[in-house]
């Protein structure tokens, strides 16, 4: 699709005739459909709705303009998770999988059913109805399996398998009582070279391809820089692409380029032509707190809770408003609305609202010290941060998850500052400090960082045994995540 597609040499060109003769034979986008999708992609669904309005009138059980009607649907669910919609929305996906039966059998139109279910699956899990949604999503996995077995060279099908395939095959071993419930299993290597092909190849949903491969080796093989590269590009090439805004900033924002992430925050396209993205300001007050900005933290936390529909992220937010008030002296009421706020009801499936609710029940203060370093260096301020950390003098009274969390945080700023000699040494002294049964997350990160190092050095049996050690430690607040991480290492150094 050419208002996506990647420069050469990803991407070949498809001649004019070719698109004909792949729309006909049901391969391709409809030219109407492809507009639109350009247009869900910028997250502007209106437009995108407007410009399917025809063709799904002139044929209703078409299965391009189908397929991308579900995708705003769908792009609108996981966004906004606004319940009153959840009812209209998923009505629309089982009317939109019901006039796709009804249609002849193409690569084109058994994709769409599958993806369609799939979608349906997923927006079922969000809003809890596991049952239906287990349901769905095992069944779309399977459809989209029986789309690539038709139709090997049909790419978009092996985009989703493949990220399907990487889902189900990196999930941490607690959930496989989950899988073999369901009935799946999956190879993550397999994955990964389906979602390779679709995204090294011209087709309709190349671009979405390359940015699902791409965050994936960011978040779990450590590849931040082909991370970075793509999400610039593709916000030089369409500024006015609030996905591309989103995806630069949460880039950015996880690679601890504070201020970057700011700049693109501030520079991202507004008005009423966009889905309103809530989270945004979320990540606005992240971004904030980390540079000390206390008081346009809290009002962009403030502003997340109050335009948000959904539930993730709310103990979160209210965590960090809780963190801006203390760090800035606020009065002793102001703290503890803001703590109290954590405990409202609401999910914990998000770690980091987990870890809020964690620290509500815990009831352990925090060091002001080591709390205004930890933030630091989230934002990339890691001079600041070593700054901060000469201030902390330990005593007897001090508490073991302080003594621990301290060299922890020397080694993420020295890392950060690419003084790897130090950071291994402070990484060392965390797992040290810490034994092998403190349920805190810094000595599992800890090993986690010094397997990275290890394999980075070209030394797999070191790096074996970190990740190892790793996946041994008890309960803590990120253990999926880094369980994830830890076995996908591993299954790189065979």
């Amino acid at each position: 699709m050419s208002a996506f597609a990647p420069p050469a040499p990803l991407q070949g060109v498809i001649q004019p005739e070719q698109v004909a003769i792949a729309e006909a034979s049901g391969t391709q986008l409809t030219a109407a459909s492809r507009r639109a999708y350009a247009e869900v992609m910028k997250l502007r669904l209106g437009a995108a709705r407007e410009l399917l309005r025809a063709e799904l009138a002139a044929t209703p059980a078409a299965p391009s303009p189908v397929l991308v009607a579900n995708c705003a649907d769908f792009a609108e669910l996981m966004i906004t998770q606004d319940a009153s919609r959840y009812t209209a929305l998923t009505n629309a996906q089982d009317a939109r999988l019901s006039a796709l039966s009804r249609a002849p059998a193409s690569a084109m139109r058994d994709y769409a059913r599958a993806e369609i279910t799939l979608q349906l699956g997923l927006s079922q899990l969000i809003f809890r109805h596991l049952v239906a949604g287990g349901f769905h999503l095992r069944s779309g996995f399977h459809q989209m399996q029986a789309v690539v077995k038709r139709y090997p060279s049909f790419a978009p099908a092996r985009k989703t398998l493949g990220i399907c395939q990487f889902a189900v095959g990196s999930l941490p071993e607690g959930y496989h009582w989950l899988l073999t419930l369901l009935g799946l299993s999956a190879d993550v290597g397999v994955g990964l070279k389906n979602l390779t092909l679709a995204a090294s190849q011209p087709n309709d949903f190349q671009t979405e391809s390359l940015i699902y491969l791409t965050l994936i080796r960011e978040s779990y093989y450590k590849k931040p820089e082909e991370a970075l590269r793509l999400v610039e590009r593709l916000h030089t090439q369409q500024p006015d692409n609030l996905l591309f805004a989103y995806l630069l900033i949460s880039v950015q924002k996880r690679q601890r380029h504070g201020e970057a992430a700011l700049a693109a925050y501030r520079s991202r396209p507004t008005g009423a032509d966009y889905l309103p993205v809530a989270h945004l300001h979320h990540m606005a007050a992240d971004l904030l707190l980390y540079k000390g900005d206390y008081t346009n933290s809290e009002r962009e936390n403030l502003t997340f809770l109050r335009e948000n529909k959904g539930q993730h992220y709310r103990k979160d937010a209210a965590f960090k408003l809780y963190l801006a008030a203390w760090l800035s002296g606020q009065p002793a009421a102001t703290l503890a609305r803001y703590r109290e706020q954590i405990n409202q009801p609401g999910p914990t499936d998000v770690e980091e609202d987990n870890y809020a609710q964690h620290y509500y029940h815990q009831a352990q203060a925090l060091h002001p010290l080591l709390t205004r370093a930890r933030l630091q260096i989230d934002g990339g301020y890691n001079r600041a941060a070593l700054a901060t950390l000469r201030s902390f003098q330990p005593t007897p009274a001090t508490l073991l998850r302080d003594r621990i969390e301290e060299p922890y945080r020397r080694a993420r700023a020295y890392q950060g500052l690419g003084v790897l000699d130090s950071a291994k040494l402070a990484y060392e002294r965390t797992l040290a400090v810490s034994g092998d049964a403190a349920p805190y997350y810094f000595a599992p990160q800890a090993a986690l960082q010094l397997g990275y190092m290890a394999q980075e050095a070209r030394n797999p049996a070191l790096a074996r045994i970190y990740f190892q050690k790793a996946l041994r430690y008890p309960w803590h607040e990120y253990k999926n995540s880094t369980d994830a991480k830890a076995n996908l290492a591993l299954r790189e150094l065979k």
